[in-house]
């Protein structure tokens, strides 16, 4: 859930820090680094630093068919608070785009997968740790 949440949020308040500055460049590293310590901006890196922190736990023991389609319904997420927190324009055609992605993800979701979860010891890798444990 976390992994779900924390992108859109980053993502929605870095366009809310950075729509409220200048236009930067590349060519003035100053301003660029002065806008990473701006509220809006912070915060969005904050909850991006918990995303990857989050999404790097979840591939740690599970299938990336399995954590991914939690992340992509972040795409429904960013969508939603743009136009009713940040009021952007979304177009039909992105919005059917955004249907599309998230018909898809569920038929990933649907799939087949083999992610074991952490402490899970079944079969055939419960014999190999018993065979490797010597008895006492």
């Amino acid at each position: 859930m976390l992994v779900a949440l924390c992108a859109p949020l980053g993502d929605t308040c870095l366009s809310r820090g950075m729509t409220r500055l200048p236009a930067l460049s590349l060519h003035h590293p100053g301003a660029l680094i002065a806008a990473v310590f701006t509220p809006w901006v912070a915060g969005g890196i904050a909850l991006l630093i918990g995303f990857f922190a989050s999404y790097l736990t979840a591939l740690s023991w599970a299938d990336l068919t399995f954590v991914l389609p939690a992340t992509a319904f972040g795409n429904v997420i960013v969508a939603l608070l743009a136009k009713f927190w940040l009021h952007d324009t979304i177009s039909v055609e992105r919005w059917c785009g955004i249907v599309l992605i998230t018909v898809g993800v569920g038929f990933v979701a649907h799939g087949p997968s083999r992610t074991e979860r952490p402490g899970d010891t079944s079969g055939a890798e419960s014999a190999a740790i018993a065979e490797e444990e010597p008895v006492r």
